[in-house]
Formats: C-alpha cells, structure tokens, sequence
C-alpha cells in the first residue's frame, strides 16, 4: 500500500479519564509530531514533554512516543501522543494535529492499513475488534489467540496442502505429453481426503469460536405458570422477570445476557403456549413462535406436579409448526419440589428430559452442564480461537468444493473438474484471511470498528 495520506484519531474511549490517546499514522506523522512536541522522539522511547500550539504555548504536558515504518502497527510512520484524559484538552490536541495537515480516520482505518501493508491478515484485523469486544475472560483469551495467528495458521496450512495438490494435478492437465496419470495415483485421493478432514476438524473448531463470540439463543418456551420466569431469574441470577402464581404474567418476550463458565447465551422468555381468545396473550404467543423459530436451542418446560407428559407437541399442539427442522430440545420438567422426584437427566428419550426444581435450585447443576454440551463446550480448551460467521460460510464453501471435486474423482474420473474444484475451495480459504476479499467486504468489515483502532 502507498497511502501519502496521513490520519489521526483519538483511541482511547470518549469522556474524562486518567489519559487520552491520539494516533497519527502516515507520512506527515513524524513532522506533526516535531510541530507539536518540544522534544525530539527517538523511535520507540516514550519522552515527556510539552504539546505546543501554533503560538508555542502549551496545550497540555505528557508522553510522545514515535514508531517509525514499516516497524510499527499499520506498517507506516506512527505517532501517540499520551495526554491528559478531558475531553476538551483532547479535542484542543486533536484540532492541532489536524491543522497541521492529517486527516480524520474512518472507524478501522488503522487496522485497515496495517492489512493492506501485510502487517496482518484479515483473520487477525477481525481478531482485533473481537478482542475489544471480548463479553468474557474465554472470550478475550480466544481473540488473543486470533490475533497472535492460530487461526490463520491453521488456514494456510490447508492452503499449502491444496495448493501442493492442484499444482501438481493443473501440471499433469497443461502437459499431457508427460503422461501422468494422476487419476490412477492413490496419493491424490489420500491428499483430498485429508485436506477434507483438516478443513472439517477447522471448521468445527471455528464453531466454537464463534460460540464464545456470539452466544448460543436458547428459549424458554411451555404452557402458562410452568415456571419459565422463575428459570431466567435463576440463570440470570437475579429478579429479572416478574414472577407470580397467576398464569399468563409473562406477555412478551424478555432477553438476558449470561454467561455459565465462559459460554456465553443470549436466555429469552416467552409467553405461556396456550389456547385462548384474549388478543393480547395471542399475539405475546405469536412472538414467542417467533422466538422459537430462531432459537439455537430450546428448552421446552412443563410442571411435573400437573403431568408426566414430554412429548412437544402434546404439551403445545402447534409447537411442531413453530420448531424449524433440527433445532434441538431439552424437556425440562420443572416443580420436582412438589412431587419429591430426584433430580434426573434422561438421555434415552427422544429428546433428552431434566427433572429439576427452580425454586429449590435442584438439578440446575445439570441443565447448565446440558447447555455446554449442546453448544459442544468446552471451557478448559487451550486451542480456542475467535471466529466469525463469514468464517464458517467460507470454510462450508470450500468443504462444499472439497466434496464435490471427489466425487468428480471417484465416480467421474474428471481431473479438470477435479482441478476447478479445488481453485474454488482455494479462494473460498483465501476470503478468511483476505487473499481473496472484495473490496466492499473489507470496507463493511472495518466499518465495524472502533475509530482509532
């Protein structure tokens, strides 16, 4: 990249504070720097000193450091000037260096070009944002690991290999006269098939980085007055929805952020599922269809003390209408308070049934351990690493391509469909770490940072 533009920002969050930052980066950044500071700035030693206005009076005193380029964050000359944290001397500061020629940055303007000057992959500039965004101790050790390159790595190994195999098969293609029948070598159906597993075993653990990214939607959904408001405040762990002994309290849907060991999940309440004629409780039932329809996970409540029944759609009629395909259930067959049951995890059951008591906290213990497993948890993991959907599109993309170049192999015998194939799971690879990126997604990606990052 050859940007003779310069930029600056304040990257530190608006508002008083013990200190405020401004970053310059480009080519102005070390004569603002000179105009600004009364000291010179040997790379990468902090000085103390005064900022000086145009007139040569002090702005404000604190640390100037300078990162000269390509050895700094976005790859070019990098200026900080490390103030004091009021909003108005940090805004006096910022009007000087723009008057002495920079420009301000767009949200993601620096991670941008520390992308566009190699200093970083797309997989890492995201890994960024994720980790300022980090909801949790997991999930701000997974970013970390992001931006460190596991993720990446683990990409460009698949990369090589493929590459390693669509070289060698292009090459047999372009040069027949060297008569290599790679359709009869076993090697290729070997590499393919592990260049499958390394992409499908990524692909899983991606899965799990997007979990501790985004969260798990898990519903509480069942009849009136069966305690599902009782069972947010438990998980919440706080009074959070109004909870009483008169069926139907609950007309809305109600959302909670919670975390069990790490995990995050986004709880949602819904209205009880029942049969009725009063227009309000109808359409707080047509929400909580709604909610069902785009949960992750639902957990289908009923009171044991009323009835033994677990089948969904005979403890709500329509609930098989409302449940896309495959989205699981958990039965949870609460009050066990009033009946005297042990609480019990039933597996063997069409869908799997906890016998618990939200008012007594019994079997909690192993609703919690059943929402880790649905969402394949697991919080003592030391490979974890930070991923997003597009992440897990691209990499369903090149399994996709993976897939069907074999079958091209083994049933068909095409090598040329075969070599095509594998140029598309290349570049659906390449779309994690930026090799292949259009432009508008790298602008819709920085878009989504912080200014001055």
């Amino acid at each position: 990249m050859n940007n003779q533009t310069t930029i600056t920002a304040i990257a530190t969050p608006a508002g008083r504070g013990g200190v405020s930052i401004i970053r310059v980066s480009g080519p102005k950044a070390k004569d603002i720097a000179a105009d600004i500071f009364n000291k010179p700035l040997p790379p990468r030693l902090a000085q103390h000193g005064a900022f000086l206005d145009k007139e040569g009076e002090t702005i404000d005193l604190g640390l100037a450091l300078f990162f000269p380029g390509p050895h700094s964050f976005t790859g070019e000359d990098v200026v900080e000037l490390h103030g004091h944290g009021g909003p108005v001397i940090t805004d006096v500061l910022l009007q000087r260096v723009l008057a002495l020629g920079a420009q301000l940055a767009r949200p993601g303007e620096f991670s941008e070009r520390a992308f566009l000057n190699d200093k970083i992959d797309l997989a890492q500039a995201e890994a960024i944002a994720d980790l300022i965004d980090s909801s949790s101790t997991q999930a701000a050790r997974a970013a970390m690991r992001s931006l460190q390159g596991v993720f990446s790595s683990k990409v460009k190994a698949i990369l090589a290999q493929l590459i390693k195999l669509r070289v060698y098969i292009e090459a047999a293609i372009d040069f027949p006269e060297e008569e290599i029948d790679f359709l009869a070598d076993d090697n290729i159906n070997k590499s393919l098939a592990e260049i499958i597993d390394a992409t499908s075993n990524l692909l899983k653990e991606a899965g799990q980085g997007v979990l501790l990214k985004e969260g798990l939607q898990v519903v509480i959904a069942g009849p009136p007055n069966a305690g599902k408001s009782s069972l947010l405040n438990c998980l919440a762990g706080y009074d959070s929805a109004i909870v009483t002994s008169i069926p139907g309290t609950t007309r809305d849907v109600l959302k909670e952020n919670i975390h069990i060991d790490g995990l995050p999940l986004h709880i949602i309440d819904t209205a009880g599922l029942h049969s009725s004629s009063d227009e309000v409780e109808q359409e707080g039932m047509r929400r909580a269809e709604k909610a069902i329809a785009q949960a992750d996970l639902v957990l289908l409540l009923c009171d044991i003390s009323q009835s033994a029944i677990t089948a969904p759609q005979q403890i709500w009629e329509n609930f098989d209408i409302a449940l896309p395909e495959n989205t699981p259930i958990i039965i949870v067959q609460n009050k066990i308070d009033l009946t005297n049951d042990e609480p019990v995890l039933n597996t063997t059951q069409t869908h799997p049934t906890i016998k618990l008591s939200v008012k007594t906290n019994q079997g909690i213990d192993l609703l919690k351990q059943q929402l880790k497993e649905y969402a394949g948890y697991q919080s003592d993991s030391a490979g974890d690493f930070s991923a997003r959907r597009r992440h897990l599109d691209a990499l369903t993309e090149a399994k996709k391509s993976l897939l069907t170049g074999q079958q091209q192999l083994e049933q068909h015998k095409a090598g040329e469909l075969l070599a095509e194939d594998l140029r598309s799971a290349q570049q659906a690879l390449g779309k994690i770490t930026g090799d292949y990126t259009a432009d508008d997604l790298l602008g819709e990606i920085f878009s989504s940072f912080c200014i001055g990052k």
